[in-house]
């Protein structure tokens, strides 16, 4: 079933129930170590001190397919595993929560919604949103930093990636769309072509 919104008693509960399934869980491990995996390729170059790097793609489709129930879950284990594997500085927890909101808007926008160009969109303006403020906020806690300098600074590359990263986005779940319907991980009125509405 696809729902227009998330703010349906309806909507939560097959949040809930997909996030209990075993399918569901696999899938989310796979798209753990797909982002270990992807955080070992250079990210891409885009003007000035601005690269796009890959993660997103594969918290966006754990999003899309497991949920918000699951998003929060992935996220704190997503982050916290990444962190282990590839260690840079004292562990923060304020980075695993923005991993598990970030993959939670990916959800509210995408999870058993119809996908379309549009969604994509405010899914991934949503989240470059997320990334400058709570980034900013992390980096004034940790390394002293002025709040407003580090947004403003943060503001004009998320606001460079988002269309790249949109379009990047949007080319995947085109591509998968199909082939998750086939194999049970998307509803069938959603899983046929990516849409511009």
């Amino acid at each position: 079933m696809l729902y227009k919104h998330p703010f349906s008693r309806s909507y939560w509960r097959d949040a809930a129930n997909d996030f209990r399934k075993l399918p569901t869980l696999a899938f989310s491990a796979v798209m753990i170590a797909a982002c270990v995996a992807l955080s070992l390729i250079p990210s891409i170059p885009v003007g000035n001190e601005v690269r796009v790097s890959w993660g997103f793609l594969a918290r966006a489709t754990c999003g899309m397919v497991g949920g918000p129930v699951n998003a929060l879950v992935f996220g704190l284990a997503e982050d916290t595993i990444s962190y282990l594997i590839h260690p840079t500085g004292p562990y923060f927890p304020g980075y695993a929560l923005t991993t598990m909101l970030g993959t939670l808007l990916y959800a509210l926008f995408l999870y058993r919604a119809k996908t379309s160009v549009v969604r994509i969109f405010l899914a991934k303006l949503s989240t470059n949103i997320l990334n400058v403020t709570l980034g900013a906020l992390w980096s004034s806690i940790l390394y002293g930093k002025a709040y407003l300098v580090v947004a403003s600074t943060s503001l004009v590359k998320n606001a460079i990636m988002l269309p790249v990263q949109t379009i990047m986005l949007v080319v995947l779940f085109a591509a998968l769309l199909p082939i998750l319907g086939q194999i049970g991980f998307l509803p069938a009125q959603n899983s046929r072509k990516l849409s511009v509405w």
